[in-house]
């Protein structure tokens, strides 16, 4: 822990790697558009530089989520005591979905009048948050119990319907069931349904006891990696025997590496339990590594974790202006990369240029005082 900040660093570390991470997807859904992936992935369609650029991306929404949830328990009880914060998290839940609605759907379609308004991760978080917000004084027990009831259960519910239009199939596609809320103009789609990521902020929330002043280090991390092997653990098992937990079952394809292609290959919207013990499985392992990882990159990461909001829409931005300059440059309607490795060039280059003025945003955010920095 930063002891003037009272931040946890290795939280804004994997914070940071989270955004990185999204960094290359963004860039790959601005500039690679003409090689379309599915959900889940076309193995046969999709190639093996293209499919593990997208499962990379697969880490950051679950990463993040489970983080907000932690962060929300530190917010909730500071080294002089607990506080209220049910008032804070409802707020922020509401300014995030705000912020998907007019910031984040402008950023990615350049008009504040799109044919389609997405509903997309920021709005799950906040949504999410405003869950949180009713539930977190609840006891932690209850709370890890629902969080693990929603996280394994909510495939089992992947066959409900209701009748089409109605307010009951409206409420099931904001929880579970991807798809449009309107018809008309614009059109509203719900890409992230919420429900499971509700189950992902509760696991959070309830974990974040293992960052109390009173836990030894050494017993969080034990506990973060026995966590995270649990996790993979029952992954093998019920994704080898295609028993449950992913609606799409693998099978043996013509090589080894197309064949961990199809085994890797989960769906995320919603995210399958299977997605998520993937995910969470490999991040609670590096959470806890972080804690003994101190070098130039794990504080630059630290950077990008430390104001991940205002990262989050600075680079959104950049990306936007970027393909509408190159465009312009090049005559085109849109200017599009031919390779894999371009995404990452690319991406890395963004992140370089946008390191500083995330860096002063950060300090400034930690130095001014002033309430309405926290919301980003």
């Amino acid at each position: 822990m930063n002891p003037s900040s009272k931040r946890i660093l290795s939280i804004d570390v994997a914070r940071g790697l989270v955004m990185l991470l999204m960094t290359v997807d963004h860039v790959r859904e601005t500039f690679f558009l003409q090689h379309q992936v599915s959900d889940p992935m076309d193995v046969a369609a999709t190639s093996p530089g293209l499919f593990f650029s997208r499962l990379a991306a697969h880490f950051c929404a679950p990463m993040f989520v489970f983080l907000t949830g932690l962060s929300a328990w530190l917010y909730a009880h500071p080294p002089g005591g607990a506080r209220p914060a049910g008032g804070f998290l409802a707020r922020r839940g509401l300014f995030l979905v705000l912020l998907e609605i007019v910031a984040v759907n402008f950023a990615w379609t350049g008009t504040f009048a799109p044919a389609t308004v997405y509903l997309q991760v920021i709005w799950a978080i906040g949504l999410a948050m405003l869950a949180l917000a009713l539930l977190h004084r609840l006891p932690l027990a209850v709370l890890a119990a629902l969080g693990l009831a929603i996280v394994g259960g909510h495939n089992a519910l992947a066959g409900v319907a209701f009748e089409p239009g109605s307010a009951a199939a409206h409420a099931w596609t904001v929880l579970e069931q991807r798809g449009f809320l309107t018809d008309g103009a614009p059109r509203v789609k719900v890409s992230y349904p919420v429900l499971a990521w509700i189950g992902v902020i509760l696991l959070g929330y309830a974990c974040g006891p293992l960052y109390a002043r009173a836990m030894a280090p050494s017993l969080r991390q034990r506990r973060l990696l026995l966590a995270g092997a649990a996790c993979l653990a029952l992954l093998a098992v019920l994704r080898t025997w295609n028993v449950y937990g992913e609606p799409l079952p693998w099978r043996a394809q013509d090589d080894a590496l197309h064949t961990a292609m199809a085994w890797l290959n989960f769906t995320k919207y919603p995210p399958s339990l299977d997605f998520l013990l993937l995910t969470l499985g490999c991040g609670l392992p590096v959470l806890a590594w972080l804690e003994r990882a101190d070098n130039a990159f794990t504080r630059a990461c630290g950077v990008f974790g430390g104001a991940p909001l205002f990262y989050y829409l600075l680079h959104l931005y950049a990306l936007l202006a970027m393909q509408r300059l190159a465009a312009a440059l090049l005559g085109a309607e849109r200017v599009d990369l031919m390779y894999v490795w371009e995404v990452w060039v690319l991406a890395a280059g963004l992140a370089a240029a946008l390191y500083w003025p995330t860096r002063a945003f950060g300090r400034y955010k930690r130095e001014s005082g002033k309430g309405w920095v926290k919301y980003l």
